[in-house]
């Protein structure tokens, strides 16, 4: 061949791509478009241009207010395409609006995620290593044996062994930190273990997480907003526009504008595919869609089925209580956010982002 070194050029792309095994897109493909800092600036698109079904966007917009929701923000390649506001600020003193801030709940779980594995990068931990190097020995009740069983990777997979069935599952004292049985050998939906993730991350960087978050993450893409603790939750409140800049960055692989806020690529793919056998719809703190079955918070059956059929199958999403919904599709390179009230009585919103996905499949083509 004359030019023998375009055809190893190809090889070397071709494997690049085969090794290429996360549910998130390659960034370089995308063409995606990020916001500036200022947080009134972000270009849109409008769904005409899109050839989307304009006529279904407002019974869209009724059933998402007849379920009380608070915003709602479509992303198509980084740009804005729907943006509706709804009701009051959470002091239900002035109309919710694109400055209003809203809690997370568990769809803030994935920041945590996130930010655990920002300090494997920075290695400060590793996930294999036992959460009892960073909290000590009698963090939990269990005996000794057991509770070494526990590494951070079960924290991050809900899957730490300890026992979700106690009086109040968000508390972090060891008394409520019961063995149920061995780390890795069952799935379960318990917000205790996964709130000490912070404490983990705090001991390992030998800082607050709140500034190791604002430094590491937040400034770096603009995000507004700040942890509070409603019991012995820590949660996110944000605005609906900063929930969308974290979307469209997992959208785009942790880098933001060329810039890569998480270098760990395994981390980030393993976060958005199976983390276990035992649930394999969920990934590290992100559910996952399109996977043989699932399962959800309290119980131990196992769904047959995807978690969001009428949702394209590569759809990962942050989910949290009362319907704070961040979902990436990466194959149509979109970012969906709904913040609000409970549309139903759910622990996590499953049926409600079926039913937002049953309209919402109307207006995207």
């Amino acid at each position: 061949m004359k030019y023998p070194y375009l055809l190893l050029l190809s090889l070397l792309v071709a494997f690049a791509c085969s090794k290429n095994e996360s549910n998130l897109p390659d960034p370089a493909q995308t063409g995606a478009y990020f916001p500036p800092a200022n947080p009134g600036e972000w270009a849109t698109s409008t769904p005409e241009s899109l050839g989307w079904t304009v006529a279904q966007i407002q019974p869209l917009y009724d059933y998402l207010q007849t379920t009380n929701s608070r915003a709602f923000i479509v992303l198509k390649d980084g740009k804005i395409v729907l943006e509706k506001y709804f009701g009051q600020n959470i002091l239900n003193t002035t109309p919710f609006d694109q400055s209003s801030q809203w809690y997370w709940a568990s769809a803030g779980k994935t920041l945590t995620g996130f930010m655990v594995g920002k300090a494997q990068e920075d290695k400060l931990l590793s996930i294999d290593q036992k959460t009892a190097q960073y909290l000590g020995v009698g963090w939990t009740g269990m005996p000794v044996a057991k509770e070494n069983l526990i590494t951070i990777k079960h924290q991050l997979t809900m899957t730490t062994g300890l026992d979700d069935g106690v009086a109040n599952s968000s508390n972090t004292s060891p008394a409520s930190l019961v063995y149920k049985t061995d780390a890795g050998t069952r799935w379960a939906y318990h917000n205790a273990p996964y709130t000490l993730l912070e404490q983990v991350v705090s001991k390992a960087v030998n800082q607050p997480f709140d500034d190791y978050f604002d430094a590491k993450l937040k400034n770096k893409i603009g995000m507004d907003g700040q942890w509070r603790w409603s019991g012995n939750d820590h949660v996110f409140f944000s605005t609906a526009r900063s929930m969308a800049r974290f979307g469209l960055l997992m959208a785009n692989k942790a880098i933001w504008n060329g810039q890569s806020i998480l270098n760990d690529a395994a981390f980030v793919t393993a976060s958005t595919t199976s983390s276990q056998t035992l649930n394999n719809s969920y990934g590290y703190l992100w559910w996952l869609n399109g996977k043989s079955s699932f399962m959800v918070p309290t119980l131990q059956t196992i769904y047959p089925g995807a978690l969001t059929p009428n949702a394209p199958a590569d759809m990962v999403a942050a989910m949290g209580r009362n319907g704070q919904l961040i979902n990436i599709v990466p194959s149509k390179n979109l970012v969906i956010i709904r913040m609000g009230d409970a549309p139903d009585g759910a622990a996590l919103p499953m049926t409600f982002q079926n039913e937002i996905w049953k309209r919402l499949s109307l207006v995207i083509k």
